[in-house]
């Protein structure tokens, strides 16, 4: 197995942040254009993997209903840092903190309009560390 860790600055908004390129890029050199499957895991508790159309509207969709199903206010028993911050730590039971993609000839064998994003809430934490993880058919 081939293992990498990125570097992600997500900033202090919520965001859904597009690292399909860092996958491929991954995927391709530690495959050497065989096949396999990449693992992608997000080593914190506050942030998870999607697979999703990006673009579209579709990554603030997401972000809209995880607002409406994990609100930013004082209701967490889990409070420190930023208000709501408890909601964050619950995350990752809605949004997984990893996904695995086939890899086919070297590459991620995604559906035509998806992407691998790291979906972050948690605005006390700017800079995430991502885990790529490939392992060969």
């Amino acid at each position: 197995m081939d293992s990498q860790m990125i570097q992600v600055h997500t900033g202090s908004r919520e965001t859904v942040q597009d690292i399909t390129g860092e996958c491929a890029e991954f995927a391709r050199s530690a495959s050497g254009g065989g096949d396999g499957l990449l693992h992608v895991f997000v080593p914190h508790a506050t942030a998870g993997v999607v697979l999703i159309e990006l673009g579209s509207g579709s990554d603030s969709d997401l972000l809209a209903a995880l607002a409406d199903l994990l609100p930013a206010d004082d209701r967490w028993r889990h409070a420190h840092g930023s208000r709501g911050h408890g909601r964050s730590h619950v995350l990752p039971a809605f949004v997984a903190p990893y996904a695995t993609v086939p890899v086919l000839g070297g590459r991620l064998a995604l559906g035509t309009w998806q992407s691998i994003a790291l979906v972050d809430v948690n605005t006390d934490n700017p800079d995430r560390r991502v885990r790529l993880s490939f392992l060969a058919g």
